[in-house]
């Protein structure tokens, strides 16, 4: 037979087979025995692999974990759209969603206003080592929230978030979750010296404390979503239970100046915003964000500053703290917005020791 009619035929074969056989079944076939007996990918305990899923086999796992997929629970609140993007095909993703979400859900899609209200009972809270904080938010820093401090140069957002990385890790009796922080930041404000007198305030071991907070450095948008992505490697490993990014809206700000990237500022937010909604619901932690004010021309009495990043972030955050300076060195937090607090504000200080009651 001439070689060029043989690969005309081999082509014609390899397109009915992709066409009646999983691609993914088909290269494992290929690679042989191999691959079959390669080790199983680690998964922590409770979890189910990957591979286990209905349609989902070795070479298709490896792609998700590659994308950032890395347990069912990550496909089950996954959206079609950024599925295809790996798998190449919307009703392929469409399907290994609902199979994941039929294991995660396991019938509880629809509950009672009741059973929910059973449910919050449990929700574990941070405190912030304020008692004034702590009451205004009725317990303090909620696990599977987003909680954003807004407030002009020098308010106290970053002291905040110095102070709520140690506090996670004290015991529960003592307001924290004994567990670690993993911390973002946007503007190169972290100073580990600032955790030492934090933890020494606290009667912590600073070294510790300091080995209990997982840092990154984001120097652009992209960068910090990034990490976002892969901080679900460090999650379960290293028991992080609040992730906090200080701030969050800073690159977006710096890179989409103007009307007219305000569009596509917007849409590449929202996707932020809803990856460290996905983090918080599926590892049941707290996620606390800092945000820049602006000021409002349009705003002809009261106060002339706002919230950066507008509607993206209003709706985005669950609970919103305003934060502003005070006469005597005191600072003034007031919730602006909260599905279950009424608006009402509290007084701080800020002292060698962190963040204090005044």
């Amino acid at each position: 037979m001439p070689k060029r009619a043989k690969t005309e035929e081999v082509e014609e074969k390899e397109e009915k087979v992709e066409e009646e056989v999983n691609v993914d079944e088909l290269v494992e076939d290929i690679l042989g025995e191999a691959a079959a007996e390669a080790p199983p990918e680690e998964v922590p305990e409770g979890e189910i692999r990957l591979e286990d899923l209905e349609g989902v086999g070795r070479i298709t796992a490896q792609k998700l974990r590659a994308a950032g997929f890395y347990t069912v629970r990550d496909l089950a609140f996954a959206s079609a759209h950024e599925l295809a993007l790996v798998l190449g095909s919307e009703e392929r993703a469409m399907a290994i969603i609902r199979s994941a979400q039929r294991l995660v859900n396991r019938g509880e899609e629809f509950i009672t206003a009741k059973t929910l209200f059973e449910k919050r009972k449990n929700i574990e809270y941070i405190s912030t080592g304020v008692r004034s904080l702590d009451d205004l938010l009725e317990g303090g820093i909620e696990v599977g929230s987003i909680t954003e401090f807004i407030g002009e140069f020098g308010a106290g957002k970053t002291q905040i978030c110095h102070q709520l990385s140690v506090m996670v890790q004290l015991p529960k009796d003592k307001g924290g979750l004994n567990a670690r922080a993993l911390y973002v930041d946007t503007e190169g404000t972290f100073r580990p010296e600032r955790i030492v007198q934090i933890a020494r305030a606290r009667g912590l071991d600073p070294e510790k404390t300091l080995e209990n907070i997982i840092y990154a450095r984001a120097y652009n948008s992209d960068h910090q979503m990034l990490l976002i992505d892969e901080a679900k490697k460090y999650i379960e490993k290293y028991n992080i239970r609040l992730i906090i990014v200080d701030s969050l809206i800073n690159h977006f700000r710096a890179e989409y100046p103007g009307r007219e990237n305000l569009a596509s500022r917007q849409q590449k937010l929202n996707k932020h915003i809803s990856q460290l909604h996905r983090l918080a619901s599926l590892y049941n932690l707290a996620v606390v964000v800092t945000n820049q004010v602006m000021a409002s021309p349009d705003i002809f009495f009261g106060n002339p500053l706002k919230p950066a990043g507008g509607n993206i972030m209003a709706h985005g955050c669950t609970y919103r703290i305003w934060l502003r300076k005070a006469k005597e060195g005191k600072r003034i937090a007031r919730i602006i917005d909260s599905p279950k607090h009424a608006e009402k504000e509290v007084a701080f200080a800020i002292t060698e020791d962190g963040v204090t009651d005044v």
